[in-house]
């Protein structure tokens, strides 16, 4: 599927709200527990997308349309959000989530990318050359990859009170 921007930023606006209705309210251990060392609980997860979204998508965006390839993306820490959420509630993060997207959102729609621009390239720490087309789509399948993580690692929480049946979801499948 090609990128369109339209419908990029549909499903980039909407990530808020889905993670507000996916989590808000739900017992710590829900939202706290993950897959083991390394991996992220859904807390950590609405952390990380906050750290995206200050460090990442838009900010990338800017590099390659002001400075081309000249000017290579910092390296990405995707363990920032540990210490960066430490002592926030869940509904704090939710909120700034929502604030730094619809910013973000914003900025994108408001851009009026052209085609051209869409091809230009930036200089990315291990990928090497990329285009802002494939920045874009990236931070789509980003948000899209993490909702699933969100609700593979919920899922994840009930499999032995399942008895015999975890064998039919593949969302449990290890």
């Amino acid at each position: 599927m090609k990128y369109q921007q339209q419908e990029a930023c549909s499903i980039l606006e909407r990530t808020p709200t889905v993670l507000r209705s996916l989590l808000a309210g739900l017992s710590n251990d829900l939202i706290m527990n993950n897959e083991g060392p390394e991996t992220f609980s859904p807390y950590d997860v609405v952390g990380h997308l906050i750290h995206g979204e200050k460090t990442d998508w838009v900010v990338r965006a800017k590099i390659i349309l002001e400075h081309g390839v000249n000017k290579p993306f910092d390296p990405y820490d995707r363990f920032a959000q540990y210490e960066e959420s430490k002592g926030k509630t869940l509904e704090q993060l939710l909120n700034e989530f929502e604030a730094i997207r619809k910013e973000n959102v914003a900025w994108l729609q408001s851009s009026q990318l052209t085609e051209d621009d869409l091809e230009r390239k930036g200089k990315h720490p291990v990928l090497g050359e990329v285009t802002l087309r494939h920045l874009l789509s990236t931070w789509v399948v980003h948000d899209l990859t993490h909702i699933a993580q969100i609700t593979r690692v919920m899922a994840k929480q009930y499999v032995e009170e399942m008895g015999p049946w975890p064998q039919f979801f593949r969302i449990l499948q290890f």
